[in-house]
């Protein structure tokens, strides 16, 4: 009993509160964002490929197994005990993707695009039609073909994994394409390896994650510009099929094996380098979904950013988009862990509900759960988080969601930050390379109490940032949720 009392009134006195008895816990990521399960019928094999909210409210789930359930209630408070599954079409091809439009559930199946609908009511889909064939696959178990929804312009978008993940041996293997409503196809990217998901950002620009291996030293998000390389040029054998070069323009000159990616951006004009690179490990080793936070606030304070599932990792990381010289770049954060399988589809509605689909088959996760299904909420609560991070001419400008602590938020010592970046290369991957580590010399606290400027020795264009906040406290006494964030800086802007 004496050593007890000795000990907090030493961490009263000095400060320790960590060494009190009475110390509260610090919140953990629970806190903020809640995961609700859905409970899988038994006998159902819910590998989810493709979510899709319908206009009836349901919520239409798509398996790797060629299955599609439609989900009663899906926004329930225990969707475990009142959501119920019913299976609406069966009989498809590793479904990847899902997209409603004028009465039509289109899907995005591993050999065409395809759509469906319940001409008689009862609850199962009677009529599929083909709306485009105009890929080929071999059988290649990585010949995988992940659907976006459908974009401004009526458009709906696919990214096709190339053959064995290593090469271009059926036709558009390693492309992106686009098709209307009626099926007419528009040949849009080429560069592509393996992707994990596709999406669109705030802007209803369209990205997507493609997975460490030849000519991609790590995970990636990816803008998909129409008409732009993405990097990898095996599947450029394709600029020769009719229609392309009208579409795409001339083939792109193929890249240097072992120069450096920003090196050959300089080189390729149609070259369009990652928006955000996804460090290896760091930040996950299957990059996946991709979505966008439409719900104006009722998600958290992320309104407008984009986020990224990894299926390995079984996590969901956020990341931060801005343009410079007219091309996307930014930063990504870790978001949030502890989801029950690998996750691959993700969706956030309108009302602040994400809904994750999970596998574990072909690669393992983090989660142990061969297959899953959850809705992650924003519980009210405001975490303490860098909200934004830019790039200026000689440093970066931090937002935090909440005021920070202007002692220790303004002291240089807070921080810590190191670059690298990857080699360009043929081969599998690559290890960080060519780090450096730029001094912060000066920080300035913005007068609003959220905003802070890092001014560095050196900023080195086409590597990540990765920058430590260990010190750095709200003005309410809390560390940062999540204290690392890693920067692409592609382009150094003029201010």
């Amino acid at each position: 009993m004496t050593l007890r009392v000795t000990l907090a009134a030493f961490a009263i006195f000095t400060g320790f509160a960590s060494l009190s008895p009475a110390a509260d816990p610090l919140p953990t990521e629970a806190d903020y964002y809640k995961i609700l399960k859905f409970k899988i019928p038994e006998g159902v094999v819910l590998e989810a490929g493709g979510l899709e909210l319908m206009p009836d409210g349901k919520l239409a789930v798509c398996s790797r197994r060629g299955d599609i359930y439609m989900i009663s209630d899906p926004f329930a408070e225990n969707p475990a005990e009142e959501s119920k599954f019913t299976l609406w079409a069966q009989g498809l091809h590793e479904v990847l993707g899902l997209a409603q439009r004028n009465g039509w559930l289109y899907c995005v199946q591993r050999c065409e695009l395809t759509r469906m609908k319940d001409s008689d009511g009862d609850g199962r889909a009677d009529l599929f039609e083909t709306v485009s064939d105009g890929w080929e696959i071999s059988g290649d178990y990585h010949e995988y073909a992940f659907g976006s929804r459908f974009d401004k312009n009526g458009h709906l978008w696919t990214v096709l994994c190339l053959t064995g993940s290593f090469t271009s041996n059926t036709k558009f293997r390693g492309w992106c394409l686009r098709f209307d409503e009626n099926g007419k196809m528009i040949p849009t990217c080429s560069g592509i390896r393996s992707p994990g998901g596709i999406g669109m950002n705030y802007e209803g620009d369209v990205f997507f994650t493609d997975n460490q291996g030849p000519w991609n030293g790590t995970c990636s998000l990816k803008h998909l510009k129409p008409g732009s390389f993405q990097g990898h040029p095996i599947g450029n054998k394709w600029y020769d099929e009719p229609g392309v070069v009208a579409a795409m323009g001339p083939r792109p000159k193929d890249p240097k094996s072992g120069s450096r990616i920003m090196t050959e951006a300089a080189k390729i004009p149609q070259y369009m380098p990652p928006a955000i690179l996804l460090p290896y490990n760091k930040m996950g080793k299957s990059a996946s979904g991709i979505t966008a936070d439409r719900s104006g606030g009722k998600f958290g304070p992320f309104a407008g950013q984009t986020f990224v599932a990894d299926q390995s990792h079984s996590t969901i990381m956020r990341c931060f988009l801005e343009k410079v010289n007219g091309r996307y770049q930014g930063a990504c954060f870790m978001f949030r862990r502890g989801f029950s399988s690998g996750n691959l589809p993700i969706m956030l509605t309108k009302d602040g509900s994400m809904f994750v689909g999970g596998t574990n088959r072909g690669w393992g996760s983090t989660g142990r759960q061969p297959f899953a299904l959850e809705r992650m909420q924003w519980t009210g609560k405001l975490p303490f988080e860098v909200h934004e991070m830019r790039a200026k001419s000689d440093g970066f400008e931090l937002t935090f969601t909440k005021p920070v602590d202007p002692q220790t938020a303004g002291d240089p010592a807070s921080y810590k930050m190191g670059t690298y970046t990857y080699i360009f290369q043929s081969s599998y991957g690559s290890p960080e390379v060519d780090h450096t580590t730029p001094t912060i010399d000066r920080v300035v606290l913005g007068p609003d109490g959220k905003t802070v400027r890092l001014y560095l020795s050196k900023l080195q264009p086409g590597h990540i940032h990765e920058l430590h906040m260990p010190g750095v406290r709200s003005k309410d006494a809390l560390p940062l949720l999540h204290n690392v964030g890693y920067y692409t800086l592609n382009y150094i802007p003029k201010k």
